[in-house]
């Protein structure tokens, strides 16, 4: 009998080979199943910026924080309009009106600066959550689901207040650095 011993590169060859060839019927195993279209998403890990960007925007952040509480502004424009609101289940809204406004926004929802004027409009019937409005998104008041106020639009001027107190724990908590609305910038 003869013995046949093999090169250590010929044993690579064909142990590369025979898991080359085992590959295929792992992988058709190995897919992920299809997920359940009502399985939880994956948690958001924020807005992924970084300590040094924290440290720099936390006092202008915590302004901000500050002006959330509250919306108090004057409207100039054309319209007719009247409109309550104690959460987003409760709001009652009549009317048309495009204007400018000035004063505190309120509740950003999102990060971005909160300006102390711009331009809004709202026109249609909304009570409760039958909300038939319709608003541009540049010129959406944005009002948050936990905001209590009380708008009107008479002619050529207007005015809005409202309160957000889910905003009072958005800023006494972001002096942790917690920002659990995920409207910092």
């Amino acid at each position: 009998m003869q013995s046949v011993t093999l090169s250590p590169l010929i044993a690579m060859t064909l142990l590369g080979a025979t898991l080359a060839a085992e590959a295929p019927q792992n992988a058709s195993t190995a897919l992920p199943a299809k997920q359940n279209a009502f399985a939880a998403e994956p948690a958001p890990r924020g807005n992924g910026q970084g300590v040094g960007h924290k440290l720099l925007l936390y006092i202008p952040n915590r302004i901000f924080d500050v002006l959330d509480i509250v919306r108090a502004r004057v409207r100039l424009g054309p319209g007719l309009a009247l409109g309550t609101r104690v959460t987003k289940y409760t709001d009652l809204f009549m009317g048309s009106y495009t204007s400018i406004y000035l004063g505190l926004p309120g509740p950003r929802q999102v990060p971005r600066v909160p300006w102390p004027g711009g331009i809004e409009s709202r026109s249609g019937l909304a009570a409760s959550v039958a909300d038939a409005t319709t608003t541009s998104y540049d010129a959406n008041p944005r009002y948050a689901a936990t905001e209590i106020g009380l708008g009107l639009q008479a002619v050529l001027v207007g005015a809005e207040v409202g309160v957000d107190p889910l905003e009072v724990f958005d800023m006494a908590f972001g002096v942790l650095f917690i920002d659990f609305r995920e409207d910092d910038l």
